[in-house]
């Protein structure tokens, strides 16, 4: 555990990237802070004194005065600065435009002594920005050393300088001094397709940002596609120019445009369409074999990582519709009765459309009992915190109840609870209504009770002579309730007396 307090970080960057391994730092003057632990980084997030585990996102910034200022970090939104992440984009772009256009520059003639200026002006530019992260961003990332966070440039710059990323940075040698040898030839700029570290960085603090990152990499994934199509168009015009334009049936004839008429060569061949002409040198033979071989295993591995992404982006909607067919074949190998099929159907549909998921506490059971508080208390202590019954109670109480919640969703009509019950359960009303009915036939509404509504509490809290149900409860219409069960409420009130004295009280 890293203790904090009051850092002085003028004009320094910061990056971070949440882990779930890493540190994280707990301060009462800190509400969001971020630290660097070798390649991976922790958030630290607290309503109050404590430590709350890392969570899975990047946050970057210039650090303007005091730890706890630091621009880039929101408030309980979470919002992540895009600062950084608009650097890297610039950054990727650059290394894109040398990734795509050198091979294109160096294959097709579209490089000529009228326009080389703009090319030399548009690869410079790239330049510039590869220097300005080698000098500027890079050298400035703060990082955990014995558990203290480092902010001195001289420390920063030398931690970067130890790591894999500033020798692969070495790398990017100017090889366009041999222009004055060779002339300007595109593929001297090849080293400047080793900058992709950041590209790969990009994509990963992008994923972060994004609400839903598979659509991204559905993008990127067809990208790569496209790179390798791109890539056979610039070999197969290279080759045809190497035999001669038009000099074979299977050369390019040199008509139209050459780039579109050799991208569309390519992807007959890769995607191993046909209907291409025989290659009838050795030369051509050997060329065409390996594209058949690298189309079957680019296109194997790409189809491959798109289903991985689209099994990914629907893997909750594919777990809800196997739940349910699983029950309906159960109820149907029963002979349950029809209408309890419908409403078991029912149940399934509108909770899924209303939650997205079938049960929430599957989804944070796996998360630390402190990032279960935030989540909770972001999500439900507004709902609570306006319920009658606990106003005036300890604070912490209500957080502690707050990650004992369960929520349910009640069909119309449904029965949440009926007299004479023995009372296990308190409810609260998430969303929609209840009524309790009664009367001699069943069926008289003496009240409605809305969002924010508590019962169920006589019986839980044992007042009045017993834990037994006065009332009967039915959803009117669909009704999302959170369940709060005895033994949970008395395991909190346990450690809170004044406010099991007030709870008492109220519930007489």
């Amino acid at each position: 555990m890293i203790q904090g307090g009051n850092h002085t970080c003028r004009d320094h960057l910061f990056t971070y990237s949440a882990s779930h391994n890493d540190m994280a730092v707990g301060t009462k003057n800190l509400k969001y802070g971020l630290l660097r632990t070798k390649d991976r980084f922790s958030l630290v997030s607290k309503h109050s004194t404590g430590t709350v585990p890392a969570l899975s996102f990047e946050v970057w910034g210039w650090c303007l005065g005091d730890f706890s200022h630091c621009w880039g970090v929101d408030t309980a939104s979470l919002s992540l600065d895009l600062v950084y992440v608009l650097w890297l984009f610039f950054v990727t772009l650059a290394w894109n435009w040398n990734v795509w256009l050198i091979p294109m520059r160096w294959a097709f003639p579209y490089q000529t002594p009228s326009n080389i200026y703009l090319w030399l002006l548009a690869d410079y530019l790239c330049d510039l920005i590869y220097i300005l992260d080698i000098m500027v961003f890079q050298p400035r990332l703060q990082f955990v050393r014995s558990g203290d966070i480092v902010f001195d440039k001289k420390d920063m710059r030398k931690n970067y300088m130890k790591t894999f990323r500033f020798k692969v940075d070495l790398h990017l040698v100017p090889l366009e001094l041999f222009y004055f040898k060779t002339g300007i030839n595109p593929l001297l700029r090849f080293p400047r397709l080793l900058k992709v570290m950041s590209f790969f960085e990009f994509n990963d603090r992008l994923e972060a940002i994004l609400t839903k990152a598979y659509v991204y990499r559905v993008i990127r994934t067809t990208s790569y596609l496209l790179y390798c199509l791109h890539c056979n168009a610039c070999l197969f015009y290279w080759i045809s120019a190497y035999e001669g334009l038009g000099s074979t049936k299977w050369v390019y004839d040199g008509k139209g445009n050459s780039y579109i008429r050799c991208y569309y060569f390519a992807v007959k061949t890769l995607i191993t369409i046909g209907g291409l002409p025989e290659p009838t040198t050795l030369f051509e033979i050997i060329f065409q074999l390996i594209n058949y071989f690298v189309g079957v295993f680019a296109f194997s591995i790409m189809i491959g990582q798109m289903r991985d992404v689209v099994g990914a982006a629907t893997s909750g909607q594919t777990y809800y519709r196997a739940c349910m067919d699983n029950t309906v074949k159960y109820m149907a190998s029963y002979r349950i009765p029809k209408d309890v099929q419908n409403r078991v159907k029912t149940w399934y549909n509108y909770t899924w459309q209303s939650q997205g998921m079938l049960d929430e506490q599957e989804l944070l059971v796996q998360l630390p009992d402190k990032m279960r508080l935030d989540i909770a208390v972001d999500v439900n202590y507004d709902i609570v915190s306006k319920v009658s019954l606990f106003q005036g109670c300890d604070r912490q109480m209500i957080f502690d109840m707050l990650k004992s919640l369960r929520s349910v969703v009640y069909l119309p009509g449904d029965y949440v609870c009926k007299k004479g019950e023995v009372g296990r359960e308190m409810y609260i009303i998430k969303a929609g209504e209840v009524q309790v009915v009664g009367g001699p036939d069943g069926k008289t509404v003496f009240v409605t009770l809305k969002s924010g509504s508590v019962f169920g509490e006589i019986s839980l809290l044992a007042v009045g002579g017993g834990n037994r149900r006065t009332a009967n409860v039915v959803a009117h219409g669909f009704a999302n309730l959170f369940i709060l069960d005895k033994k949970d409420l008395n395991e909190i009130l346990v450690h809170y007396p004044e406010s099991q004295k007030l709870l008492r009280k109220k519930a007489r």
